[in-house]
């Protein structure tokens, strides 16, 4: 692995945060590689899909950011696989409460050099401990037990409010620290490298 193929890697994971979290959509498209695929807790479809209702949210006042910490990347060739630790946090109306989740985990890429140009062609977020709290620490939020309990723990919190503002938020199949769904990914992860058909997608359960 050259030491100029992971610089532009991880600028390119940098790119989709900066990008995406400023409504910059065709700085954000030139990300991603053609048909490649997002699939996140509110939204799995490819790249052209997930950029436009990223737009419609970010327009509509939908507020989610990321932060990104350590990264690292392995690179076989033209292909490579990068994992970066990262928080996303969405701001909204929860039960006539403003709150703040914040969800913690990691980005884990897939990339593939076309025409040498790096881009993304599969990002699967990685959720491994999220919470919740009020942005007025004196108001009083009190949250249907059983709604967040169907929910995984990993982003627990995150499906609550996303479901509160009307999105379709999976209830199993996204990866978190542990289980069978990390495990999958791990393995897609190393048959792209090795030169599989595709990148793979999760087992989704709503």
């Amino acid at each position: 692995m050259s030491t100029q193929d992971k610089r532009e890697i991880q600028e390119l994971v940098d790119n989709w945060s900066i990008f995406s979290d400023s409504g910059n959509w065709e700085r954000f498209a030139e990300c991603w590689h053609e048909g490649g695929f997002m699939c996140a807790t509110w939204f799995q479809a490819p790249c052209a899909d997930f950029i436009a209702a990223r737009r419609k949210g970010f327009e509509n006042g939908v507020s989610i950011i990321h932060f990104h910490g350590g990264f690292t990347c392995d690179v076989a060739g033209e292909r490579a696989v990068s994992q970066t630790k990262m928080t996303i946090g969405q701001r909204a109306m929860v039960d006539e409460v403003l709150v703040d989740v914040v969800c913690t985990g990691r980005f884990f890429d897939f990339h593939e050099k076309r025409q040498g140009r790096w881009g993304m062609v599969r990002r699967q977020p990685i959720y491994e401990k999220d919470r919740m709290d009020p942005v007025d620490p004196s108001a009083n939020l009190a949250l249907d037990q059983q709604l967040l309990a169907s929910f995984p723990p990993g982003y627990r919190h995150l499906a609550y409010l996303q479901s509160k503002i009307g999105y379709k938020v999976a209830k199993g199949g996204l990866p978190s620290i542990t289980g069978p769904e990390i495990e999958r990914l791990y393995t897609q992860g190393k048959a792209w490298l090795e030169g599989a058909d595709s990148p793979g997608r999760p087992e989704l359960q709503f």
